[in-house]
């Protein structure tokens, strides 16, 4: 990052999540699957992985709905990187279960791996020489604005049987110093095993991030604009939130009833208290966009309109129906963030949904770029989404994560007119949707162009990501480990030279598999 911050470059990249890698521990981990997807990435002409939120995940397992907004998921520690360590032995993966491998199955994924992590712990007890003591130390320190808090928050979660903290003892819920210092004394080898794996995932974090950045991969991450409400984050910051006396919300936020729904979206985050992150500096938000730059290159921040103007419901109501619009933090806080991070902030703004002049107006002023998406592009020629509307300032998707993969969208979710609208835009017969909407989108004006790995491999619904709305079988799909083959990789690579999304590297013409060289034009 230069001084005066980000600068995009024309590029394009893969959207998939570390979870969905293949894997032998029932989920995707920042061990040698990792390091084989950048190559991947690097051998086939893109600059960019970008990925979901990195938290610990809760019920629900969301990465949307986390334990911290600061911590990392223990769930993506590589258990055979620390065999590799010497945190385990080869003989304590010999009781792995048979884990699926096409889905993620958590509830035994998550019994497995801590119960190894609590091993690894053991472990350094027992061997960590001097040096490696003293390297948990200086992440210790160096990490002590959150992981002190973090640590003892999920210990007294733990001794409380995984209770939301609003239902713990009254002194912990209003952090009585008194109460707070006995637990602290208490739980000080629980406490000391959850730093000591924040330790582990953010060291393999930074290899993965390091590896990335010497293949000219650069990492874009996500921040969710709210945070759930049984998170160290709110237990540890009441200060900065809508809470009442008890430390219940007294306003949640969600989105107010439109043509997708007569009741609108009650999220249930609790509301920030603008006010109080502004006297402070909105130093709160400046600590947790610099620890999430310390993981990544570039955030995608969710929500983007709630800085403009959010959907204030009353914590008691059972829809967003009653809720009222309530002014963001506006320009105030992105000038905050630029006196740390440059003029040029590290942000992608996600500006979907009924966006309104102040909304269009607040990333305009900042210059962030916005989001386009290639499946919404279809309701007629002077849709926003479709390439000859884009401006250069944004970063187009095939999908996201909330979206059936293309193929999915293709066969399930389009009528006889969009198919046709499709074929007339285009030119030319649609044999492979997901290819057609790569294409668009290399092609587009815009600096930036990310597809899902999901419609890179031509996979349809059943590798969904995410159903919004429905409480399970999501956040479950993974790549199959037979995923990166050549086939895909080239035509992806050579879309990126004909369009000139990756100049640096791709000097020469990939070959593309699908394309009929005898009776191409010179």
């Amino acid at each position: 990052m230069s001084e005066s911050g980000f600068e995009f470059h024309r590029s394009s990249g893969v959207l998939l999540h570390p979870t969905s890698l293949p894997g032998p521990d029932g989920i995707g981990d920042l061990g040698h699957c990792a390091f084989r997807f950048v190559d991947w990435l690097h051998q086939h002409g893109q600059s960019l992985w970008q990925i979901l939120p990195l938290g610990p995940t809760s019920f629900g397992d969301s990465p949307y709905q986390t334990l911290s907004a600061f911590a990392g998921n223990p769930l993506l520690i590589s258990l055979e990187s620390l065999v590799d360590d010497g945190w385990l032995s080869p003989e304590d993966l010999f009781a792995r279960p048979d884990f699926d491998e096409e889905r993620v199955d958590f509830g035994p994924v998550i019994q497995w791996k801590f119960s190894v992590l609590q091993k690894a712990w053991s472990v350094f007890l027992e061997r960590a020489s001097s040096s490696h003591w003293n390297q948990f130390k200086i992440f210790r320190q160096e990490n002590a604005l959150w992981l002190n808090d973090f640590a003892l928050f999920m210990a007294l979660k733990e001794e409380a049987g995984g209770k939301a903290w609003c239902h713990w003892d009254a002194a912990l819920v209003s952090r009585k110093v008194e109460a707070l210092q006995e637990a602290r004394e208490r739980l000080d080898k629980c406490i000391n095993c959850y730093a000591f794996i924040q330790w582990l995932f953010f060291e393999q974090w930074q290899k993965v991030k390091v590896y990335a950045s010497s293949k000219g991969v650069r990492l874009v991450g996500y921040v969710p604009i709210f945070v759930a409400y049984d998170s160290s984050d709110v237990w540890a910051n009441p200060q900065y939130f809508r809470l009442d006396d008890d430390g219940r919300p007294t306003h949640v936020a969600g989105v107010p009833p439109d043509y997708f729904s007569k009741t609108g979206q009650l999220w249930g985050n609790p509301l920030y208290d603008w006010k109080a992150l502004k006297a402070d500096g909105y130093s709160w938000w400046i600590d947790r966009l610099r620890t999430g730059l310390e993981m990544v290159d570039l955030i995608r921040i969710d929500h983007f309109r709630g800085f403009a103007g959010y959907w204030e419901v009353p914590a008691a109501e059972k829809t967003a129906i009653n809720g009222t619009w309530q002014p963001g933090p506006g320009a105030e806080l992105f000038k905050a963030l630029q006196n740390v991070f440059g003029k040029n902030l590290p942000l992608i703004a996600e500006d979907l949904g009924v966006i309104t002049t102040d909304v269009v107006k607040l990333r305009d002023e900042f210059n962030l770029p916005g989001m386009k998406i290639l499946q919404f592009a279809w309701s007629g020629p002077d849709n926003l989404f479709l390439p000859h509307e884009h401006v250069t300032n944004c970063v187009v998707y095939s999908g996201t994560h909330d979206n059936d993969p293309t193929l999915g969208w293709w066969e399930h979710l389009t009528d006889a007119a969009t198919r046709d609208l499709v074929k007339e835009y285009t030119g030319c017969a649609v044999e492979e949707p997901n290819w057609t909407l790569i294409r668009l989108g290399m092609m587009s004006s815009a600096h930036t162009f990310i597809a899902t790995m999901q419609d890179v491999l031509g996979l349809g619904r059943q590798a969904r990501m995410n159903l919004p709305g429905e409480g399970t079988g999501n956040w479950n799909w993974r790549m199959p480990a037979d995923a990166l083959t050549d086939a895909a990789g080239q035509r992806l690579a050579r879309l990126t030279w004909l369009y000139r999304r990756r100049p640096d590297q791709v000097l020469t013409a990939p070959k593309d598999p699908e394309f009929d060289e005898a009776n191409a034009t010179p």
